[in-house]
């Protein structure tokens, strides 16, 4: 029988500009997406680690992360 010990996924996402509106709009609706990503993790009480944040060029963000799967325990991934 095997048993998982420890658990994590590392994820790269790209929170791209939306079309059809000003850019500075939408900056501030990627920082407003970004920002509720992460109030949703907390909420679910998921264990997350933020790895970079590259802010591009057009304004979008690309965030790598670490965070726990499903309800796995995180083992020493998050150190």
């Amino acid at each position: 029988m095997k048993r998982i010990k420890a658990a994590c996924l590392e994820q790269t996402i790209h929170f791209q500009l939306k079309d059809g509106i000003s850019a500075e709009l939408a900056k501030q609706q990627v920082q407003q997406e970004y920002e509720s990503y992460k109030g949703q993790m907390d909420r679910h009480k998921t264990q997350y680690k933020i790895i970079e944040e590259a802010e591009q060029p057009d304004g979008s963000l690309i965030v790598k992360i670490k965070k726990q799967n499903n309800a796995q325990p995180v083992g020493n991934y998050l150190d």
